[in-house]
């Protein structure tokens, strides 16, 4: 199995924690690598129901090693209570199975009041948010102000960064009309926090490079998607982070070459939360119909999600950010689709070269392969890029396709596809 990294293709919700989990089982670390508490995901193993916020789905699999990166907005009072939520399940979450990285940015209470102060303040300019303090979290994070884990270690020097985070926030809290928060009372709940959160600190960015030489095959998960993405979004009406692939490795500490295999989701229809422009909604029966159907309501914040119809030319322009050019001789571009088929997941796979190559009528050349079937060279030894199963003699690959990141392998998930006929390809 290649580093996989799950993205969004839409605004979202597109059942990314469903496949992640799915996709953990051949994993040995599952990374968070942007966002915060709010991306939810609602997972069913063996008829429980767990809901997640901000811990990596991968928490709920043993022997799994969970992360959470550097891109990622932590915040220590909603990561307790989710943690004790799942203890109570019967969910082992601890240090040996959860590590945080030390220079996550931590969102206060200050932040959580400033998000739904401004949300809150006029209709007219409300983005949409969930309150939760994601925003202003970043803004401290760029502005080089923010309490990072690590700092608790050092309650010695603490007070000195909170007053620097004060005389910020203190002038625009006194500019709204709110009362100025304390920082010693801030100072006083972070030393409370400090013996719970410590333990699970770490250098993400080190542990994931020893990791990969030891060939652990790792999981990226993503929260929201590409349409939310801070830059390449429905600005202003986006998230305040890079959800798209690329953020995978700077939101880890790992460099862009670790990041072997992209993952686009998408479903049959269309959703968002919150404002912003969404040309096929259904504000209508139709509308509400798909969303019951497809239980389209927020996990965290329970707000029955805008339905419509699915657009490709949405959905188009996402591909370039989803699939990146990896580095490397063969600068392949790879993506995916996830359709829905009356509550079936089906995966169409494309591969796309830098230069497509001239073919006949009805069969790809090899620049540019079709992947709906994928069985074109036999051999037990082979082994699929996604899942790391051997293909077997029933399984054939492609010869215009030699894998994902140079491992042979069977990139269309061992899933019969329409009969299709390669050059050179023995036929099935």
């Amino acid at each position: 199995m290649a580093n996989v990294v799950v993205v969004g293709a839409q605004w979202g919700d597109e059942g990314k924690g469903k496949i992640v989990d799915w996709l953990s089982e051949q994993a040995d670390i599952v990374v968070r690598f942007q966002g915060g508490h709010n991306a939810g995901h609602t997972l069913v193993i063996n008829g429980k129901t767990y809901k997640l916020a901000l811990l990596p789905s991968g928490v709920l699999r043993e022997q799994k090693l969970s992360v959470i990166g550097n891109g990622v907005v932590f915040d220590p009072a909603a990561f307790l209570d989710e943690v004790s939520k799942l203890r109570a399940q019967g969910v082992a979450v601890s240090p040996e199975n959860l590590r945080i990285a030390e220079n996550v940015t931590l969102i206060l209470p200050l932040h959580r009041e400033l998000d739904a102060h401004r949300e809150s303040a006029s209709a007219a300019t409300a983005i949409g948010t969930t309150r939760r303090g994601i925003g202003p979290a970043y803004e401290d994070k760029v502005g080089r102000r923010a309490i990072r884990l690590m700092d608790l270690a050092d309650l010695d020097t603490l007070p000195h960064k909170i007053d620097r985070l004060l005389a910020h926030h203190n002038a625009l809290r006194r500019g709204l009309g709110l009362p100025e928060f304390d920082g010693k009372v801030i100072l006083k709940e972070l030393s409370a926090l400090a013996p719970e959160l410590l333990p699970y600190a770490e250098t993400v960015w080190r542990l994931l490079d020893i990791k990969r030489r030891e060939g652990k095959r790792m999981l990226f998960e993503g929260a929201q998607g590409a349409l939310l993405d801070v830059d390449h979004g429905t600005y202003p009406y986006v998230t305040s982070s890079n959800t798209v692939a690329a953020q995978a490795a700077t939101g880890s500490g790992l460099g862009p070459g670790a990041v072997g295999y992209v993952l686009g989701l998408c479903k049959a229809y269309t959703t968002r939360v919150g404002q912003g422009p969404f040309p096929t909604e259904q504000d209508n029966e139709t509308g509400r119909r798909i969303g019951e159907r497809g239980r389209e309501f927020g996990t965290n914040t329970g707000r029955p999600r805008r339905c419509g119809w699915f657009d490709a030319v949405l959905v188009r322009p996402g591909g370039p950010d989803l699939r990146h050019q990896r580095p490397g001789a063969d600068q392949a571009r790879h993506s995916r689709r996830l359709r829905h088929d009356r509550g079936l997941h089906r995966l169409q796979a494309r591969r796309q070269g830098d230069r497509p190559l001239p073919r006949r009528r009805g069969r790809p050349g090899p620049g540019r392969a079709d992947l709906r079937d994928h069985r074109g060279l036999e051999g037990a030894d082979r082994q699929c890029a996604v899942l790391g199963r051997p293909a077997g003699p029933g399984h054939q690959i492609c010869p215009a396709d030699r894998g994902i990141g140079g491992v042979p392998g069977c990139a269309a998930f061992h899933q019969p596809r329409t009969r299709r006929y390669y050059p050179g390809a023995k036929s099935v």
